[in-house]
């Protein structure tokens, strides 16, 4: 994730950063202002179909459609960012539950096995989930105090280790029923927030409305300058790559943001939040 200064307006108009959808539809837009300067140097050399009035409204089918795009781009845009804002939500989750777990295990006086055990095994979980939702293997097939199996579900093995742990306290006495019901929630908070970021990850927006909107801005941006080179003339050529610049920015902004989980420049700031949870049960928990 980028971190900015919200203030600072000449970083934002004069930088192009590498995550700028500009970098990505450069060519693009060079293909387009090609292409519109072809329809341009047609019409007003050789066809001359401005004469006919039938042709000049040509360009009233885009004020129409153009209100039909941005509808659909507005709903594709706030799609996206609800996504990006739930994962946010469900990441903090994990940071609350992971401190509030770590400060009820240091007030049971439990033994230094014991908190050694949680103090690493709380924290991995966090690691071991976000690189299960980066399809990624973080542990291999053994890890320190915590056996993983190559190729199965990575969090939830942790949790069963954390939960079978658990019981085991409470079979040899060291913590009451009541502790246990209450620290079993906690874990239990685990696998409702993968459950979740899982539904993020692997529910993207429906395959036809994404591939209607792409074609939709394409046909748009390439039938514009048949359009507007009646009036605009060769002022087409600049103005049309604009256009595209703008509507196919707000599609591969929606694009990067609805899977928050990954290396994207503005998705979710995933390694800094599993740090900072190792940090703060270490912090709790430590001697």
């Amino acid at each position: 994730m980028i971190n900015y200064n919200p203030k600072n307006w000449s970083a934002f108009i004069f930088h192009i950063h590498k995550s700028d959808t500009f970098r990505k539809l450069w060519p693009l837009m060079l293909a387009v202002g090609f292409f519109s300067g072809l329809v341009a140097f047609a019409e007003l050399n050789f066809f001359q179909l401005s004469k006919s009035s039938y042709v000049t409204n040509v360009g009233m089918m885009h004020s129409l459609l153009g209100f039909v795009l941005s509808l659909l781009l507005v709903f594709r845009t706030n799609t996206a960012y609800d996504r990006w804002w739930e994962g946010r939500k469900l990441l903090g989750s994990l940071t609350n539950v992971s401190r509030n777990l770590a400060m009820k295990i240091k007030a049971l006086k439990l033994a230094d096995e014991d908190v050694r055990f949680f103090e690493y095994g709380i924290p991995k979980y966090a690691f071991g989930l976000k690189e299960h939702l980066r399809e990624k293997l973080y542990f291999g097939k053994n890890s320190f105090l915590i056996e993983v199996e190559e190729g199965k579900h990575i969090p939830n093995q942790i949790a069963g280790s954390l939960i079978n742990r658990l019981y085991g306290l409470l079979e040899k006495g060291a913590i009451s029923q009541e502790q246990f019901i209450v620290l079993s929630g906690d874990f239990n908070q685990f696998t409702d927030i993968c459950g979740a970021c899982e539904r993020i990850k692997n529910t993207p927006i429906p395959f036809s409305y994404s591939a209607f909107i792409k074609k939709f801005i394409f046909i748009y941006v390439v039938t514009l300058p048949f359009g507007w080179v009646f009036s605009l003339g060769y002022f087409v050529v600049p103005i049309v790559p604009f256009i595209l610049y703008v509507l196919a920015s707000l599609e591969l902004i929606a694009e990067e943001i609805e899977n928050p989980f990954g290396y994207d420049a503005n998705d979710l700031p995933v390694d800094q939040i599993c740090t900072n949870i190792e940090k703060h049960v270490g912090e709790i928990l430590g001697k």
